[in-house]
């Protein structure tokens, strides 16, 4: 039995879209995502996404990594989700509700137009971020989590400790060419004080309103972008006196808006981008 799927990416962050609105069909999907995400032997992405039915919210979005463990949330595909589910006219509102492992998030479509072509940017309402140790989680005796100290084999850095339904390790950094980023990433990534792993992201202060970031995903490994992660290092600069709550992050694959709002709740906006549509023909 082939599946169709369509491979979309956000500032890079690849994907491959199944969709499923109508019914779950019984597949072993972490098994799934290790095939399909396999970039010499699969499709290759940074994630398997699973359009599904929702009794809460107009969809249910669930991720696999390339691992084939599950994450609670990515900004990326959520952007990817609602630009598919709206083209595709499955929803007529550019305004949709989104089922995650991290609740349901609200996603607008905005719509304009630069140099004749008309551009199309998501922003989606991230929710308020989780700042307690033991709900990110991570060991520590602080809440926040704020410029800690964190041992590691060879080295000690300082951290922020921030969730955006998953969890995200931030770390200032002078430049990120200083940061020896494939030795550092894999290691905190699995530290000990992180019980579920962690999410890295290393951060370069251009300006208060400009941040540089290089991203070392839970179960991916170095990815162009990550959209919980730009949303994370938003509110970790904020808390660290490095930035203003409405900021530029700048990622190896394009640029997000993030704004952390009076309210508590985070916003990001970006682009989402179609690369080619297929059948998966072994499963």
């Amino acid at each position: 039995m082939a599946l169709g799927f369509v491979k979309m990416h956000g500032l890079g962050n690849d994907f491959v879209l199944m969709n499923f609105i109508m019914a779950e069909p019984d597949i072993d999907w972490p098994l799934l995502a290790q095939r399909i995400c396999d970039r010499r032997l699969g499709v290759g992405a940074d994630g398997l996404v699973l359009i599904l039915p929702s009794d809460y919210a107009d969809l249910q979005m669930r991720i696999f990594n390339p691992d084939g463990s599950e994450a609670e949330m990515c900004g990326n595909a959520i952007r990817c989700v609602s630009r598919y589910l709206y083209e595709r006219t499955m929803i007529l509102n550019s305004e949709m509700t989104i089922e995650t492992k991290a609740g349901i998030k609200k996603t607008q479509l905005l719509f304009s137009e630069e140099n004749g072509l008309e551009q199309i940017l998501v922003r989606v309402d991230m929710g308020i971020p989780v700042l307690e140790a033991a709900q990110i989680p991570v060991h520590s005796q602080a809440t926040p989590v704020v410029n800690e100290g964190l041992e590691l084999e060879t080295s000690q850095l300082q951290f922020s400790a921030v969730s955006m339904g998953n969890p995200h390790c931030v770390v200032f950094v002078p430049t990120l060419e200083s940061v020896d980023f494939y030795r550092l990433g894999p290691e905190i990534e699995v530290h000990p004080r992180f019980p579920k792993k962690t999410n890295v992201e290393f951060v370069q202060v251009i300006s208060p309103r400009e941040l540089k970031v290089r991203v070392w995903e839970r179960g991916a490994g170095e990815t162009l972008a990550c959209g919980t992660g730009a949303c994370a290092v938003a509110v970790a600069a904020v808390l660290n006196g490095l930035a203003e709550r409405a900021v530029a992050v700048d990622l190896p694959g394009g640029r997000l808006e993030i704004e952390w709002a009076e309210d508590g709740r985070v916003f990001m906006t970006g682009p989402a981008q179609y690369v080619f549509e297929g059948k998966w023909p072994d499963i």
